[in-house]
């Protein structure tokens, strides 16, 4: 692949089939991530919205794209208006449609107004952003296949963050895309009154479980992490079991390689 140099996505390629978009240039660091098949790709998330990032997808591959929402939260499908063919978990599809729940449009503005390093295009304007709704073209449920030729990805439905949070596992690769569930650096949060605590160390556990899964994407921050760190997620889940600390207003905890914030 032709390098790609852009002033607002970092692109990174994983392989010659898969890339991380990124963007540094917002304090949350977000990533989505386009995987190549045979017959189609699949685009992880859509980003922030800030800037268009169809206009990277287009550098990479000719072939149709299908978006696969790990969650409705406004970081994450930004630039969803972008694509023809968009897939939710059914539990956020109500999200997607009528609004986010859980967030305020201001608490939603001030995120993405603060803490931008990089030149943002003249058309975003952090006080009149509004997430993006539409109807979704397809309703995923735990255990779909989603086949790209000769590539295929498996979905686990791992609520705790969103109703309908998804992670995504590259059947090919053993790469799992956990989205918002499970990432470094900063605490993965689940203390808005549209999470579940609960649900997300059910979540958290489940992921731990899976087998072959050769490094994991988060949807933030740290780009890659080695699958030992399930072992931590393991510790933490009868840690914070043990301790019934599953309940919103613990706070954070901290463990050797993540934190979570409830």
């Amino acid at each position: 692949m032709t390098l790609i140099i852009d002033p607002w996505f970092t692109v990174t390629e994983l392989d010659p089939k898969t890339f991380a978009i990124s963007e540094y240039g917002h304090w949350e660091k977000v990533h989505s991530f386009l995987l190549l098949g045979e017959e189609k790709a699949a685009l992880i998330d859509t980003g922030l919205g800030i800037d268009h990032i169809k206009r990277i997808t287009d550098q990479i591959t000719e072939l149709p794209i299908i978006v696969l929402t790990t969650h409705v939260h406004a970081d994450h499908i930004g630039s969803h208006g972008e694509f023809d063919t968009l897939y939710v978990h059914e539990d956020d599809a109500d999200w997607l449609m009528n609004g986010i729940k859980g967030l305020s449009l201001d608490q939603i503005r001030k995120g993405m107004a603060r803490d931008i390093t990089l030149p943002v295009p003249k058309s975003f304007n952090p006080f009149t952003y509004h997430p993006f709704q539409g109807i979704p073209d397809n309703v995923l449920v735990d255990g779909d296949t989603i086949l790209l030729g000769k590539r295929d990805l498996t979905i686990y439905h791992t609520p705790g963050h969103s109703p309908g949070h998804i992670s995504i596992f590259d059947q090919s690769t053993g790469y799992l895309f956990t989205g918002d569930l499970l990432y470094a650096d900063t605490p993965i949060y689940a203390f808005y009154p549209s999470t579940n605590p609960v649900d997300l160390v059910n979540s958290l556990e489940r992921v731990a479980q899976i087998k072959d899964i050769t490094k994991i994407y988060g949807g933030h921050n740290q780009l890659g992490l080695e699958p030992i760190i399930l072992f931590d997620v393991m510790d933490a889940v009868h840690y914070i079991r043990k301790h019934n600390l599953d309940r919103h207003g613990t706070g954070i905890h901290s463990f050797r390689s993540f934190s979570v914030q409830f």
